[in-house]
Protein backbone atom coordinates (compact mmCIF):
# COMPACT_ATOMS: atom_id res chain seq x y z
CA UNK A 1 0.00 0.00 0.00
CA UNK A 2 1.49 3.45 -0.79
CA UNK A 3 0.43 6.66 0.92
CA UNK A 4 -1.37 9.70 -0.89
CA UNK A 5 -1.80 13.42 0.43
CA UNK A 6 -5.28 13.86 1.59
CA UNK A 7 -5.41 16.87 3.59
CA UNK A 8 -3.59 19.75 4.70
CA UNK A 9 -4.27 20.69 8.31
CA UNK A 10 -4.10 24.39 9.78
CA UNK A 11 -3.99 24.90 13.68
CA UNK A 12 -6.08 28.38 14.54
CA UNK A 13 -6.46 30.31 17.59
CA UNK A 14 -10.30 31.24 16.74
CA UNK A 15 -12.45 28.68 14.98
CA UNK A 16 -15.26 31.36 14.28
CA UNK A 17 -12.75 33.93 12.75
CA UNK A 18 -11.21 31.43 10.46
CA UNK A 19 -14.66 30.05 9.19
CA UNK A 20 -15.72 33.82 8.77
CA UNK A 21 -12.20 33.80 6.49
CA UNK A 22 -11.82 30.85 4.61
CA UNK A 23 -15.88 31.53 3.87
CA UNK A 24 -15.05 34.24 2.41
CA UNK A 25 -12.46 32.48 -0.03
CA UNK A 26 -15.48 30.48 -0.93
CA UNK A 27 -14.67 27.30 1.17
CA UNK A 28 -17.79 25.24 3.15
CA UNK A 29 -16.77 23.90 5.97
CA UNK A 30 -18.49 21.13 7.57
CA UNK A 31 -19.49 21.89 11.31
CA UNK A 32 -20.87 18.67 13.45
CA UNK A 33 -21.56 20.09 17.10
CA UNK A 34 -20.06 16.36 18.23
CA UNK A 35 -16.85 17.46 17.12
CA UNK A 36 -15.74 20.92 18.24
CA UNK A 37 -12.96 22.06 17.49
CA UNK A 38 -12.53 20.64 14.27
CA UNK A 39 -14.08 21.30 10.33
CA UNK A 40 -12.95 20.04 7.28
CA UNK A 41 -13.87 21.29 4.00
CA UNK A 42 -13.67 19.07 0.74
CA UNK A 43 -11.67 20.40 -2.13
CA UNK A 44 -11.10 19.88 -5.75
CA UNK A 45 -9.46 16.85 -6.62
CA UNK A 46 -10.17 15.34 -3.61
CA UNK A 47 -7.97 16.50 -0.86
CA UNK A 48 -9.53 18.54 2.39
CA UNK A 49 -8.60 21.34 4.25
CA UNK A 50 -8.98 20.91 7.84
CA UNK A 51 -9.17 23.71 10.56
CA UNK A 52 -8.32 22.47 14.42
CA UNK A 53 -8.52 24.80 17.20
CA UNK A 54 -5.20 25.24 19.54
CA UNK A 55 -7.06 23.32 22.33
CA UNK A 56 -7.61 20.30 20.04
CA UNK A 57 -4.49 20.17 19.05
CA UNK A 58 -2.89 20.51 23.11
CA UNK A 59 -5.59 17.34 23.63
CA UNK A 60 -3.24 15.19 22.20
CA UNK A 61 0.18 16.97 22.29
CA UNK A 62 0.37 17.63 25.69
CA UNK A 63 3.86 19.94 24.74
CA UNK A 64 2.34 21.69 21.99
CA UNK A 65 2.38 25.49 22.25
CA UNK A 66 1.04 28.02 19.71
CA UNK A 67 3.76 29.28 17.40
CA UNK A 68 4.76 32.98 17.57
CA UNK A 69 5.36 35.20 14.45
CA UNK A 70 4.47 35.48 11.26
CA UNK A 71 2.51 31.85 9.25
CA UNK A 72 4.02 29.15 8.88
CA UNK A 73 2.52 28.13 5.80
CA UNK A 74 0.70 29.62 2.52
CA UNK A 75 -2.30 28.76 0.81
CA UNK A 76 -2.49 29.53 -3.11
CA UNK A 77 -6.70 30.46 -4.25
CA UNK A 78 -6.99 30.36 -8.21
CA UNK A 79 -9.34 33.20 -9.52
CA UNK A 80 -11.70 32.67 -12.91
CA UNK A 81 -9.94 36.38 -14.08
CA UNK A 82 -7.94 39.21 -13.16
CA UNK A 83 -10.63 41.18 -11.63
CA UNK A 84 -11.48 38.34 -9.72
CA UNK A 85 -8.27 38.99 -7.92
CA UNK A 86 -8.75 42.33 -6.44
CA UNK A 87 -12.74 41.85 -6.28
CA UNK A 88 -11.79 39.07 -3.85
CA UNK A 89 -8.96 41.06 -2.04
CA UNK A 90 -11.07 44.21 -1.32
CA UNK A 91 -14.03 42.20 -0.15
CA UNK A 92 -11.41 39.98 2.48
CA UNK A 93 -10.02 43.72 3.60
CA UNK A 94 -13.07 44.91 4.08
CA UNK A 95 -14.17 42.52 6.14
CA UNK A 96 -11.12 43.26 8.11
CA UNK A 97 -8.42 40.89 7.42
CA UNK A 98 -4.95 42.31 6.91
CA UNK A 99 -3.69 42.58 2.97
CA UNK A 100 -0.13 41.85 2.77
CA UNK A 101 0.34 42.64 -0.61
CA UNK A 102 -1.79 44.63 -2.70
CA UNK A 103 -3.31 43.24 -6.34
CA UNK A 104 -0.53 43.89 -8.82
CA UNK A 105 0.54 42.37 -12.27
CA UNK A 106 3.21 39.98 -11.97
CA UNK A 107 6.18 39.66 -14.01
CA UNK A 108 5.22 35.34 -14.65
CA UNK A 109 1.54 36.53 -16.18
CA UNK A 110 -0.40 36.79 -13.12
CA UNK A 111 -2.50 39.12 -11.43
CA UNK A 112 -1.53 38.48 -8.16
CA UNK A 113 -2.11 39.09 -4.52
CA UNK A 114 -1.62 38.27 -0.91
CA UNK A 115 -3.86 38.55 2.18
CA UNK A 116 -3.43 36.88 5.71
CA UNK A 117 -5.49 34.78 7.78
CA UNK A 118 -6.69 35.30 11.35
CA UNK A 119 -3.63 33.45 12.63
CA UNK A 120 -1.38 35.16 10.04
CA UNK A 121 -1.17 32.77 7.44
CA UNK A 122 -0.18 33.96 3.81
CA UNK A 123 -3.33 33.26 1.65
CA UNK A 124 -2.45 33.99 -2.31
CA UNK A 125 -5.18 34.94 -4.74
CA UNK A 126 -4.26 34.73 -8.42
CA UNK A 127 -5.03 34.55 -12.16
CA UNK A 128 -3.29 34.58 -15.12
CA UNK A 129 -3.57 37.61 -17.14
CA UNK A 130 -4.93 37.73 -20.71
CA UNK A 131 -1.82 39.29 -21.44
CA UNK A 132 1.99 39.05 -19.97
CA UNK A 133 3.08 42.55 -19.06
CA UNK A 134 5.56 44.23 -20.60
Amino acid sequence: MTAHFDALGIVVSDMEAALAFYGLLGLDFDEDPEVAGHVEADLPGGTRLMLDTEEVIASFDPDFEPPTGPGRIGLAFLCDQPSEVDRLHDEVVNASHTSSRAPFDAFWGQRYATVLDPDGNAIDLFAPLTEAPQ
